[in-house]
């Protein structure tokens, strides 16, 4: 079976640990395991000797209960019969995809998004109608567009809600109405909700789980939670069909998550609103920062994102991204990810998720190359 290469992927896997300035991070600055048993207010070696005495086996097979309760505790309706784990967001929104899409159905997935989203139903021979976000419309739906890309032939709806790569966010009224196009097609909505609740203002950030019978969540602890070591994500929803089919693939490539990863999430989904607390502040104080940069730098404009830890930087200068990223981290050890891995051009991804202390060394150093222009 034939996949179009994962362009972040292969950017990030080539450069990453060549940046002195990580801008292209797209997880709010991760904690430790020591932070991680301050901020729950544990002993840590108490914690290490009952950890260090479990028995390495398998582990709960469809996630650690206490685990599962924290996940439900993230949404309004959600039980833990409607949740499985899996290994990472990346990995749920493929058994997702895996499990329900098939050749020759057809799927409507926005672009920009994270690439998996398009790209793994097209190698699945299915038809993919790629729905574009622009600057133009904040990077949000067209509803009058997408009513006339949905079809009776469409299986699935594919959104990232808050959207990776522009921080743009879709309400509660916007994804009523996608609910709603969905519905008239009999059509399942698949949500990569990575970013949910890292808002930049005191804002609902609604779960398609919660709102639609066909809706599925994907998330993850890497994004919101700081802990993308562990490698832990989840599907969550209440379409028992759906359900059924993603834990009859899951048998073919998962049979469970790591006992001990899952046992770290669960402690730190019991300590949520501290987590939350320290991480909402961490991207809104940086977003501050951001903007003040951009209205003082001539080249470079941005729709000014809503939520999440990453946007699209535009810059007024005929130069391919891809290259302009290369002269950054070759020359200034600063790492920003092409807009051509969005299929978009004239603009490159910022995460702004790391340390402050980062961000404002990061942001000089392409305050120095836009100096030369």
């Amino acid at each position: 079976m034939k996949i179009a290469p994962f362009k972040v992927e292969l950017w990030m896997n080539e450069h990453e640990d060549k940046a002195i300035y990580n801008t292209g991070e797209t997880c709010v600055d991760s904690i430790s395991m020591d932070e991680l048993f301050a901020i729950a207010g544990l002993n840590k070696q108490e914690v290490l000797n009952e950890l260090t005495q479990k028995r390495l086996t398998y582990g709960h097979i469809f996630g650690n209960p206490k685990f599962k309760e924290g996940i439900a505790s993230l949404y309004e309706t959600i039980q833990a019969e409607d949740i499985t784990t899996t290994h990472g967001a990346i990995g749920a929104n493929h058994l997702v995809l895996y499990s329900l899409v098939e050749p020759e159905d057809e799927v409507v997935a926005v672009l920009p998004t994270y690439q998996q989203l398009y790209s793994i139903p097209a190698s699945f021979q299915a038809t993919v109608k790629q729905h574009v976000l622009t600057p133009e419309n904040n990077f949000l739906p067209d509803l009058t567009q997408l009513r006339n890309q949905v079809s009776s032939k469409t299986k699935m709806i594919i959104i990232n809600n808050p959207n990776n790569p522009s921080g743009a966010l879709m309400d509660r009224g916007m994804l009523e109405e996608i609910i709603e196009i969905a519905r008239a097609a009999d059509a399942y909505i698949l949500s990569d909700e990575t970013y949910r609740g890292l808002t930049q203002e005191e804002v609902e950030s609604p779960s398609i789980a919660d709102m639609y019978e066909k809706g599925i969540s994907v998330s993850s602890m890497s994004k919101v939670w700081s802990l993308a070591g562990l490698r832990l994500g989840w599907i969550v929803t209440k379409n028992v069909e759906a359900l059924e089919q993603c834990l009859l693939h899951r048998d073919h490539n998962t049979i469970s998550c790591g006992m001990i990863d899952e046992e770290l999430a669960a402690i730190a989904l019991a300590n949520k609103e501290k987590i939350l607390a320290r991480n909402l502040k961490i991207v809104r104080d940086n977003l501050k920062i951001l903007d003040e940069w951009v209205a003082k730098e001539p080249h470079i404009s941005y729709v000014k994102p809503q939520a999440g830890t990453v946007t699209l930087l535009y810059y007024d200068f005929d130069l391919p991204s891809s290259e302009l990223c290369l002269e950054l981290i070759d020359n200034y050890g600063l790492l920003f990810t092409p807009g051509d891995c969005f299929e978009f051009e004239n603009c490159v991804r910022i995460g702004y998720g790391c340390s402050t202390e980062e961000l404002i060394a990061g942001l000089n150093k392409f305050s120095e190359y836009l100096a030369t222009i």
